[in-house]
C-alpha cells in the first residue's frame, strides 16, 4: 500500500529544500516561483524527467527550456545527484518581434490622460525598461541634474545606467517628483503589478487607434530599433537593454529599415 501521507510531507521538505537553494543563489522572485511550480508538478506526476519533459514538447522552446533548467537545479542542488538528461537541440527559428513606429509611440502617449500612465509607457520606451525594472523604479534613482536613470538589479542580477530622456523626464516632473519610494505607485498607494500595466499599454494602443498586438515589451522593441535605425552603435544598444549577449541585440538588425530604404533607392 502507498503511503501517500509520507510521500506528500516528503515533497513538501523537497520544496522547501529548493527555496532555500534558490534564495542563497538570489535568483529573482519570477525565476523561482516558475522553478518551484514546475518542480511541484513534476514530483505530483511522478514521472522521470525524460518522461515529464517529453510531456512538454508540444511547448516551445523556451517553455522546454525552463523545464529543463528547473529540473536539472533540482537535481543537482536539492537532490545532491546528477541530472544525465541533456537539452534538446532544436533548429531555431527567428521570430521577429512587432515594432511601432515613432508617430505610433508618440499617439498612444498623447492620448493618455492619466499621468502615472503616461510615466509607464515613457519609461517603456524612453528609457527601454523591461516591465518589471518600471514598476521597481525607485525616485532615488534617478538622477534628473545628470540625467540619467540607475537601474538596479535588472534581469540577471545586473546594475546599468541608461539616459533620462527629456519627454520622460518632464512626464516625471509632472507627475509630482518625490525624493524616494517607488515611481510607480497605484491610486490605492500599492505597486502596480505586470497585469495592470499589460491592460494599460493595451488601452493606451487601442486609444490611438493601432491595430497590432501591442505588449509593454514592444515598446522596449521600438525603442531599440529607433536607436538602430538613426545609428546608434549596436553595442551601446545592448548595453542600454542590459543584454548579456549581443546576439540577443541582433534581433534589431532584421527589422530596422535604414538598410532596407537604402537598397530601395537603387531601384
Amino acid at each position: 500500500m502507498v503511503n501517500c501521507e509520507g510521500e506528500k510531507n516528503e515533497n513538501y521538505e523537497l520544496i522547501g529544500k529548493l527555496i532555500e537553494e534558490i534564495k542563497l543563489r538570489k535568483y529573482s522572485f519570477r525565476t523561482g516561483k516558475t522553478y518551484v511550480e514546475i518542480v511541484k508538478r513534476f514530483l505530483k506526476s511522478r514521472k522521470t524527467p525524460r518522461e515529464f519533459l517529453l510531456m512538454k514538447t508540444d511547448k516551445s522552446d523556451s517553455t522546454m527550456r525552463t523545464n529543463y533548467f528547473a529540473l536539472k537545479f533540482f537535481y543537482e542542488n536539492v537532490l545532491k545527484k546528477r541530472f544525465n538528461e541533456e537539452l534538446p537541440k532544436t533548429k531555431k527559428s527567428i521570430k521577429l518581434p512587432t515594432v511601432l513606429n515613432r508617430y505610433e509611440v508618440s499617439r498612444m502617449i498623447y492620448c493618455t490622460e492619466n499621468k502615472k500612465h503616461k510615466v509607464i509607457l515613457s519609461l517603456l520606451y524612453y528609457a527601454g525598461l523591461r516591465l518589471n525594472e518600471a514598476i521597481n523604479l525607485r525616485w532615488e534613482d534617478i538622477d534628473f541634474e545628470r540625467r540619467v536613470i540607475h537601474i538596479k538589479m535588472g534581469k540577471g542580477g545586473k546594475d546599468r545606467v541608461v539616459f533620462l530622456h527629456e519627454k520622460l523626464a518632464q512626464n516625471l516632473k509632472n507627475l509630482g517628483i518625490r525624493k524616494w519610494g517607488l515611481v510607480l505607485i497605484s491610486d490605492k498607494e500599492k505597486r502596480y503589478n505586470g497585469r495592470s500595466v499589460q491592460e494599460i499599454v493595451k488601452m493606451a494602443a487601442k486609444r490611438a487607434k493601432i491595430n497590432k498586438r501591442v505588449t509593454p515589451h514592444t515598446l522596449r522593441h521600438s525603442f531599440a530599433t529607433h536607436l538602430l535605425e538613426s545609428g546608434a552603435d549596436i553595442r551601446y544598444i545592448q548595453y542600454l537593454l542590459g543584454h548579456k549577449d549581443l546576439k540577443t541585440t541582433q534581433i534589431y538588425t532584421h527589422i530596422a529599415n535604414k538598410d532596407i530604404k537604402r537598397l530601395s533607392n537603387l531601384l
